[in-house]
């Protein structure tokens, strides 16, 4: 693999970032290889990037170029179509990494997913090559300020042989390292499309303006879009998903959930290798060693045992989704997907967040010290499980068994 130290390290920020070849990954074995490669070098300097919230330029362009941003393309368009399980043992892997490159192409595999049920076969074509050439998509969905999530106010009006678009995105995570921007707005009919904007195109603006105290690398700030000339063959009909039942929800929140599981990982491996190296026995264990005190033990053994619940889970609901994608989707095997994701990630989310603060409480005082900055897996599960609630995905776990009720269908179940 290319070492980090000899990829770019930044880019004009309204100027396309280079486009380099990329490696077609032809299998789930490949896919789980290049991953664990890649995790291996990227470990090495999460601490110091997220300190001193140096973006991870290298890194995700070593993503790009291992063949990882494609493997989800199907095998019609030349990817390697891998299972859901091995996409979420991949996000799992670099995001107990680094959480941060694991959530920056998060997006890309939702929006290529989304693509299936609502482009054209030519915009398929086109999308999924330029991938598969190095290209990555980011993402201009969310805003602020609006009545909730599902509220876009950002128009695509025509204008003679093309549009136009105009307004603002934030948590556009993947927006400033991409080469496409998909943007959601609403059309003059008043539904939803989803606009593919070539970075460096005149009036698309990226800010990078993220200031959240967890995942501080992934860029996950403001998209401008001032007049933005489009053409209709980049304006994708997303309004399509919601005429026929589908899994695009439950794909989007499997990867939500391994990248909760990769944090949940990291962090208890950090804890058992300080109590190891570094913490001090407490004074009534009466042992030498701080990893022999038998009520650190059992903490590490019930941790232990909720991330393994957790990843099994996981893990499931991937074989599920595989299971109900190679069959047609009705409204029953739609909402099925949905749950046992929603099962999973309440898992993920719980586990990433209870292993995260046991790192202090069984390392001890020692382990609050900067030097280490191991408070950086508590910022990034606080922040990064506040993506969707998943309070509400208790709720419709819950409304489905007792009752049947089938869960929404968007992009958050």
């Amino acid at each position: 693999m290319t070492e980090l130290s000899t990829l770019a390290v930044q880019h004009p920020l309204d100027v396309a970032p280079a486009l380099h070849p990329a490696k077609v990954l032809r299998d789930d074995a490949e896919a789980l290889a290049a991953a664990r490669d890649l995790a291996a070098q990227v470990r090495q300097t999460a601490a110091a990037r997220d300190r001193e919230r140096q973006l991870p330029w290298a890194e995700i362009e070593a993503f790009t170029r291992s063949g990882l941003g494609g493997i989800a393309i199907p095998r019609a368009f030349g990817g390697a179509q891998v299972s859901f399980e091995t996409i979420a043992k991949v996000f799992a892997i670099l995001s107990a990494a680094d959480p941060a490159v694991g959530q920056i192409p998060q997006n890309q595999f939702g929006i290529l997913y989304s693509l299936t049920g609502s482009a054209s076969e030519a915009q398929k074509k086109v999308l999924f090559d330029s991938v598969l050439n190095g290209a990555r998509i980011g993402n201009g969905g969310p805003e602020r300020g609006t009545k909730n999530t599902l509220d876009v106010r950002t128009r695509l009006t025509a204008e003679g042989d093309h549009y136009r678009l105009n307004g603002r995105k934030f948590y556009s995570t993947g927006a400033l390292f991409a080469h496409w921007v998909a943007v959601k707005a609403i059309n003059d009919d008043g539904r939803q499309v989803l606009v593919f904007v070539p970075r460096g195109t005149p009036g698309l603006h990226i800010i990078d303006d993220w200031s959240g105290f967890g995942q501080r690398t992934t860029a996950s700030g403001s998209v401008l879009l001032e007049n933005v000339r489009v053409s209709g063959e980049w304006v994708i009909d997303n309004w399509k998903l919601a005429l026929s039942p589908n899994i695009q929800g439950a794909v989007s929140q499997l990867i939500q959930a391994a990248i909760d599981a990769g944090i949940a990982r990291e962090a208890i491996d950090e804890s058992i290798h300080f109590v190891r190296e570094r913490s001090r026995p407490w004074i009534d264990a009466n042992v030498e060693r701080a990893s022999d005190d038998p009520y650190v033990i059992a903490d590490i053994g019930k941790l232990k045992l909720d991330l393994h619940a957790a990843e099994a889970l996981l893990y499931k609901a991937g074989r599920v989704l595989d299971d109900i994608a190679a069959k047609p989707i009705d409204e029953q095997s739609a909402a099925r997907a949905s749950i046992v994701v929603a099962q999973a990630k309440v898992l993920t989310t719980e586990i990433a967040l209870l292993a995260s603060e046991k790192l202090f409480e069984l390392s001890g005082s020692r382990a609050t010290l900067a030097e280490f900055n191991l408070d950086r897996h508590w910022r990034n599960a606080r922040v990064h499980t506040l993506h969707d609630p998943v309070r509400w995905k208790v709720h419709a776990v819950g409304a489905w068994h007792l009752n049947g009720t089938l869960p929404a269908r968007h992009s958050w179940i």
